[in-house]
């Protein structure tokens, strides 16, 4: 690094404890100083550019980091030279700050002093997509459903076909504009003469200007309609995915064609079903007898009850599966599984017969060496 290089914070006038804002309003102030093409002075070129790579440093936390620490040492060959506007500025944000200072049309940065051409808008343009949420049950997720939505939508007026006019001997060539949609305005500065391009206002950027107005849209180019619209929801949709409506969305301008409508699906929890994936989880209650010798249930399942057999010795907590009761996958023909996770309920009270036969068993056990515990109490002695 050269040794006669300024600090950083020299450059923009800052000391090492500016904030973030504080060194991106600096950079601001200081650029609309010394950009070559408003500061004819002999040595504005370089300090614009000394300026835009201090601000490329500061702006990067990283290197920021670096250069606090080692110095120019830090950012040796990040900051060498200035090769472009730092992480925190594009050429659209110098375009913004002198937009804002000269008037809209400066000009574009593709070096210095360039200008940018403009040219008309009135071509046909996509309108904006718009979205919206509808929530529907479990079980609708789960087999599908059909919902219906009412909206209002603009239509290309059928008459004009969106351009406004009654007839298309009615469209005539702005006389402001040209037809270019934009004019050149001069302003006197402190710089000397500037000139920038605005929007025109005779014909608001169309560049061109309408004789008589359609007698249908009055000039707007698009009709409103209210409409009802069959939405088909797909079985196995889940919470969070999205359907489209194609052309239900902000009208287009000049005649385009409108953007879509996407619709995003919320899905109701179920008080019994979880579903993870394709697959749908469930608890079922059994007695501990029931656990012990085995049994058989009827589960419920989004398709009805499904016969299934607990095995005996079925422990709490243990999930068994019923194959092919989940969901079928809304991208191919899989269906997932019904997971049962087996709940067992000991009994609280006991009648007289009841507690003697449990007590019965207890002590059967007991003589055969077979109480957990007791096999727990000995795992510690071995």
């Amino acid at each position: 690094m050269s040794n006669n290089k300024r600090d950083y914070y020299e450059v923009l006038g800052l000391s090492k404890s500016a904030s973030e804002q504080d060194i991106k309003k600096a950079y601001r102030a200081l650029a609309k100083k010394y950009h070559p093409d408003v500061n004819k002075a002999a040595d504005a070129e370089e300090k614009f550019k000394e300026i835009n790579e201090a601000y490329e440093v500061l702006s990067d936390p990283q290197k920021k980091a670096n250069y606090d620490q080692f110095g120019f040492a830090g950012v040796d060959g990040n900051a060498g030279g200035f090769s472009g506007f730092g992480n925190g500025f594009s050429s659209d944000d110098l375009n913004d700050i002198f937009g804002s200072f000269f008037g809209s049309g400066f000009g574009g940065f593709g070096g210095f002093g360039n200008r940018r051409s403009s040219r008309g808008y009135d071509g046909p343009s996509r309108g904006a997509d718009r979205a919206m949420s509808m929530t529907i049950d479990f079980k609708e997720s789960i087999f599908g459903c059909t919902k219906t939505i009412n909206l209002d939508v603009d239509h290309v007026c059928e008459h004009c076909h969106g351009s406004g006019a009654e007839s298309p001997s009615d469209i005539k060539t702005c006389p402001t504009c040209g037809g270019r949609g934009r004019v050149v305005r001069q302003t006197n500065t402190p710089f000397g003469m500037m000139q920038s391009e605005t929007v025109c206002p005779t014909c608001g950027g169309k560049g061109k200007t309408i004789a008589h107005n359609c007698h249908v849209c009055h000039g707007a180019g698009y009709t409103r309609k209210h409409e009802s619209v069959d939405l088909k929801i797909p079985a196995g949709i889940m919470s969070g995915q999205q359907l489209r409506v194609a052309g239900k969305g902000e009208r287009g301008a000049n005649g385009g064609d409108n953007g879509d409508l996407y619709i995003e699906i919320n899905v109701r929890e179920d008080k019994n079903f979880r579903r993870d994936g394709n697959d749908i989880y469930v608890e079922i209650p059994i007695s501990a007898l029931d656990a012990t010798l085995g049994t058989r249930v009827e589960v419920p399942t989004v398709y009805g009850d499904v016969t299934m057999d607990i095995p005996s010795g079925t422990q709490p907590g243990q999930v068994l599966r019923l194959k092919g009761k989940g969901v079928k996958s809304i991208r191919n023909s899989a269906v997932g599984d019904q997971y049962v996770k087996v709940r067992v309920e000991v009994p609280t009270k006991l009648g007289r017969e009841e507690k003697e036969l449990y007590e019965r068993l207890r002590d059967r056990a007991n003589k055969k060496a077979d109480n957990p515990f007791e096999r727990f109490k000995r795992s510690f002695k071995a």
